[in-house]
C-alpha cells in the first residue's frame, strides 16, 4: 500500500505545471541579517522582446517582491541584497509514441516490419526564469534559483502560472515565510 502511494505522489510531483531546476546557496551567509532588497538596474540586450503586456516580466517582479516581503524583507533605494531576473523562453515541441495498432494492414509476400515512431502532436512555450540574490556591499552572489513552467497565452492564467512558480521557487530560499 505504501509502493502506490508513494508511486502516486511521485506522479502528481512529475505533473506539476512548475518545476524548480537549480538552487545553489553561498554556506556561511546569514540571510537573516539582511533587512532591504532592490532590483538590479540592468538593460537587456533583447529588452524590447519582454516589453509591453503579456510578457510577465512585471508580474514576476511583483511576485519575487511578494516573496520577498513575505520573508521579512522591505524594497529600498539603498538595499542590503540586489534581486537580478533572467527569463529564458524555448519553443517545446509536445510528441507522442506510436502504437502497434497505428500499423498499417499489410498480407503478402515480402518482409514488413513495423517500428513505434514519435509523432508530433503541438507546439508549446516553456519559461524558465533565474533569481539571482546578490550581497549589494560585497557585489557577491549569494542565493540562485531557476524554476520552469510551461507558458500559456492567457494573461490570468499567465500571472498565476508566474505567481505559482516563484511561490515554489521560493520554498527553497533559506529563510522561510513570517506569516
Amino acid at each position: 500500500m505504501k509502493t502506490v502511494f508513494l508511486l502516486l505522489l511521485l506522479s502528481l510531483a512529475a505533473c506539476a505545471p512548475e518545476q524548480v531546476k537549480n538552487i545553489t546557496q553561498q554556506s556561511g551567509v546569514d540571510f537573516k541579517a539582511y533587512k532591504t532588497y532592490n532590483f538590479m538596474d540592468v538593460n537587456a540586450r533583447n529588452e524590447a522582446d519582454f516589453q509591453g503586456p503579456g510578457t510577465g516580466i512585471e508580474t514576476l517582479k511583483q511576485a519575487v517582491s511578494r516573496e520577498m516581503a513575505r520573508r521579512g524583507y522591505q524594497q529600498s533605494d539603498t538595499p542590503d541584497l540586489l534581486v537580478n531576473i533572467g527569463v529564458v523562453i524555448k519553443d517545446k515541441t509536445q510528441t507522442r509514441q506510436t502504437t502497434i495498432q497505428e500499423a498499417p494492414f499489410y498480407i503478402g509476400q515480402r518482409n514488413y516490419r513495423w517500428q513505434s515512431q514519435e509523432v508530433k502532436t503541438g507546439t508549446y512555450e516553456e519559461g524558465t526564469a533565474t533569481v539571482e540574490v546578490v550581497d549589494a556591499a560585497r557585489n557577491e552572489l549569494i542565493w540562485e534559483g531557476s524554476v520552469a513552467s510551461v507558458l500559456t497565452p492567457k494573461p490570468d492564467k499567465l500571472t498565476k502560472r508566474i505567481n505559482d512558480a516563484i511561490r515554489t521557487l521560493f520554498d527553497k530560499y533559506p529563510v522561510p515565510p513570517q506569516s
